[in-house]
């Protein structure tokens, strides 16, 4: 693990452990945590509670996915202090008037989202359930800092066959924009690819996959009922489940070569 993904670490933190031999001292590595606030045109506007890496991803993923930006052209100027725990975005539309609604969104290190509509995702990607639970497994293998002290959320952006982008937080949602974000600095494409998350797909989860244009999204562990339906509506085929040698397909199973009613 590099300096960079260090920070998401609080080293050797010390505790006591009980076991049937009784008491003992003991330290372990914990997940780090930092409440980020995000300024838009000299205008607060989300506080995010994140793990301090990667989070000039975070804030460009964020700002996209809410529709704020439609791109890295979008953002005249981003300067992220991570002492301070504050990004200073300007926009390249002095004038924009940001979003005042917003809903707070589930899970650990919690969140807010604006949007709360999703465009329709239209793709002819396919793939086999052989190619999901390989790519789950390869993400399961890339989780560098849950394997260090755990507690974490990770999530890929993947073609068929590769890992193209990999991001670890203590907020699912969180992974996603930062998955987001880097593939706007790095300049690669979302759309017809696969989404993997190792926690669980909600509403929001699908609004920031539909936002990317995936049109598969796969989680090694549940899914809401509202993620159904949106993913129904929104052309999303939803896995759940995708672990060993099963998956649950709750969504257009036709992606993954079930032609089954």
């Amino acid at each position: 693990m590099d300096k960079s993904e260090m920070k998401g670490v609080v080293p050797d933190v010390a505790f006591h452990r009980f076991s049937g031999e009784g008491w003992a001292k003991a330290s372990s590595h914990l997940p780090s945590e930092m409440a980020l606030a995000i300024s838009v045109n000299r205008q607060e506007l989300v506080t995010i509670l994140c793990t301090p890496t990667k989070l000039n991803c975070l804030v460009l993923g964020f700002l996209y996915a809410e529709g704020i930006i439609s791109g890295r052209g979008d953002v005249a100027s981003m300067q992220v202090c991570e002492e301070e725990s504050l990004a200073d975005v300007t926009l390249s539309d002095a004038g924009y008037e940001l979003p005042t609604k917003r809903t707070l969104t589930p899970g650990c290190g919690g969140g807010a989202a604006f949007k709360t509509e999703g465009q329709r995702v239209n793709s002819d990607l396919a793939a086999t359930p052989k190619d999901v639970l390989s790519l789950m497994k390869k993400l399961q293998e890339q989780t560098k800092l849950y394997r260090l002290c755990g507690g974490v959320h990770a999530s890929a952006l993947a073609d068929t066959k590769n890992l193209l982008v990999v991001a670890e937080d203590i907020g699912r949602h969180n992974t996603l924009d930062k998955i987001q974000g880097e593939c706007l600095l790095k300049g690669l494409r979302t759309r017809d690819r696969l989404l993997l998350s190792t926690g669980r797909i909600s509403s929001e989860m699908l609004l920031k996959a539909a936002k990317m244009q995936v049109p598969v999204v796969v989680s090694r562990h549940s899914t809401t009922g509202s993620a159904v339906s949106l993913a129904r509506d929104l052309g999303i085929t939803l896995v759940g489940q995708a672990r060993g040698s099963r998956l649950s397909v709750y969504s257009h199973a036709e992606r993954l070569g079930c032609s089954a009613d």
